[in-house]
């Protein structure tokens, strides 16, 4: 049996209601859960990008990425390991101000993680934090030590590849000049 890893989909299509149902429905059929999952529009007019992450092992997900390529409302669809793409994700944490103001070593922790306080009242400062998973779950797990976290959340992946272009360009331009 293949080992899982994570692997980032990059899905691009029209902006169509429903396609995002279509997507999801391949993962739930061949039973992947999808880890992470963000969708906008891309820097083609017109084209949405939907960022996916899963872990899967490389032959099961060039399935899903096939079957989702398969789409009619889909342009493009590709896979990628973190290894291939410049990755963030944003982290928000919402912590007790007393205890904020009651240990000093709250806002080094803050301040090691290169994290921003945003908002601070008498009751809860907010914490916000952009880097790579490992980092914002790191925060969390130090400022827990601490008794002081409310609540806490981080957002899906955005990606990019390390290439010059979206790689969905090149695809469209080919299609054109066939079309």
């Amino acid at each position: 049996m293949e080992t899982k890893n994570l692997y980032t989909l990059m899905v691009y299509s029209e902006n169509v209601a429903g396609i995002l149902n279509q997507i999801t429905a391949v993962f739930t059929r061949r039973q992947v859960n999808i880890e992470s999952l963000n969708v906008s529009a891309s820097s083609i007019p017109g084209v949405h990008k939907y960022t996916i992450t899963a872990w899967s092992d490389e032959d099961q997900i060039k399935k899903i990425t096939r079957q989702i390529e398969k789409k009619i409302d889909v342009i493009k669809a590709n896979y990628f390991t973190d290894d291939q793409l410049f990755i963030r994700e944003s982290g928000l944490y919402k912590l007790s101000t007393p205890m904020v103001l009651e240990n000093p070593e709250i806002s080094r922790t803050i301040r090691r993680f290169q994290a921003s306080i945003i908002e601070v009242n008498p009751t809860y400062t907010i914490v916000q934090m952009h880097g790579v998973t490992e980092d914002i779950i790191s925060l969390f797990r130090a400022l827990d030590t601490f008794g002081c976290v409310l609540q806490y959340t981080r957002s899906g992946r955005i990606a990019v590849t390390r290439g010059m272009q979206e790689q969905v360009s090149e695809f469209l331009e080919s299609r054109q000049e066939n079309g």
